[in-house]
């Protein structure tokens, strides 16, 4: 028995071995003729295995691109089409470049570390005072991500001050973090959970 593992790599595995082999055939053809009939046969079994892709611009031109990488571009025929060149395929893309410079905290990330810069800058008082509240909100939950026991204000109004190397000086007072509109989820449910329980004792205490 002869596996997979065993066989020749084909190069565009979506259309299968048996049109693999069919390709394989048309390069041992010596007569062109013969061979350029053989090609476009394959090429017509190709096209019908998408028949959904019949519409799509250019799959004609693509079908006998595909042809000429799954004979390694040695099949010696007349291309209706210039095909892709080997060459083009080998080419790597451009490398990407990440942003190496380090930042202080994980948990808040490099773009509210930038807002934050952003947030000195601003001259309009009152600007200023809601985009700090957004941030502080932001920085605590960001933080309740990676700490579910709870956030303390002060953690957040210290890191700000971090943050802006002094420029953002605040008391846990000006920012309000603990208003009921900015509950986070965790603390909500710790209130709802506290609510089931009392409602629990009442029923008992009744009961008794």
């Amino acid at each position: 028995m002869e596996y997979n593992t065993q066989r020749k790599k084909m190069e565009l595995p979506e259309y299968g071995r048996s049109v693999q082999n069919m390709v394989d055939h048309a390069l041992t053809i010596e007569d062109r003729e013969e061979r350029q009939r053989c090609a476009n046969t394959i090429v017509n079994i190709m096209g019908g295995m998408f028949p959904h892709l019949r519409d799509v611009p250019d799959f004609k031109h693509k079908l006998w691109d595909h042809l000429a990488i799954m004979a390694d571009f040695k099949l010696d025929i007349d291309y209706p089409f210039e095909i892709v060149k080997k060459e083009d395929l080998e080419i790597k893309p451009e490398r990407v470049e990440y942003p190496n410079g380090a930042f202080r905290y994980r948990h808040y990330g490099r773009f509210l570390e930038g807002m934050v810069k952003k947030a000195v800058e601003v001259e309009n008082e009152e600007e200023k005072k809601q985009l700090i509240r957004m941030l502080a909100i932001q920085m605590k939950k960001s933080l309740n991500n990676w700490n579910k026991d709870g956030i303390e204000d002060q953690k957040i109004v210290d890191d700000l001050r971090e943050y802006s190397n002094g420029a953002i000086h605040l008391q846990v007072e000006d920012l309000r973090l603990n208003e009921p509109r900015y509950y986070n989820n965790n603390q909500q449910r710790k209130q709802n959970n506290q609510r089931k329980q009392n409602n629990q004792k009442k029923k008992q205490q009744h009961k008794e």
